[in-house]
């Protein structure tokens, strides 16, 4: 369904098309990142953050759900695994709605409280190296940004 792929070849590469997407995101943006463990979910964030300024370092928020950090926006990262099979609201419209960017990975386990406008991202780990990254894009803004992300 994705008309829009690309091959990664290394951390640093995947790293720095987070970076270059960052730079074009605005307050209200919302990205979901879907992926086995280990695909690159993290790094992926890891260079968003990197791109929105972030100096903190960032890492997995799987025992604390939400972790925000402040950059030239805020970034609120989500991972929602834990959040499977529960009907558990931790305020997701505030940060959906807010003036940062949201991340979240699992976001399959909160789908119905999903904004209709986002972009879904989906890493696929092929080798030690590669990473194939597909990307969903969910309303006109998002549909913009990656024509000019990938061409």
């Amino acid at each position: 369904m994705s008309e829009y792929k690309m091959e990664t070849h290394s951390e640093k590469e995947t790293t720095q098309i987070a970076q270059r997407l960052a730079l074009v995101l605005k307050p209200g943006d919302v990205i979901t990142l879907e992926g086995d463990l280990g695909a690159g979910k993290t790094t992926f964030t890891k260079g968003l953050a990197n791109g929105l300024g972030v100096k903190r370092t960032v890492n997995s928020p799987t025992f604390t759900i939400v972790k925000e950090y402040q950059g030239e926006l805020p970034l609120y990262h989500m991972d929602v695994y834990r959040l499977e099979n529960s009907e558990e609201d931790i305020g997701f419209d505030e940060y959906f709605n807010g003036d940062g960017i949201s991340v979240v990975e699992w976001a399959h386990f909160i789908e119905s409280y999903l904004p209709e406008n986002r972009l879904n991202i989906n890493i696929t780990y092929i080798d030690e190296h590669k990473r194939l990254l597909e990307f969903f894009p969910y309303g006109d803004h998002f549909k913009w940004i990656i024509s000019e992300l990938i061409g």
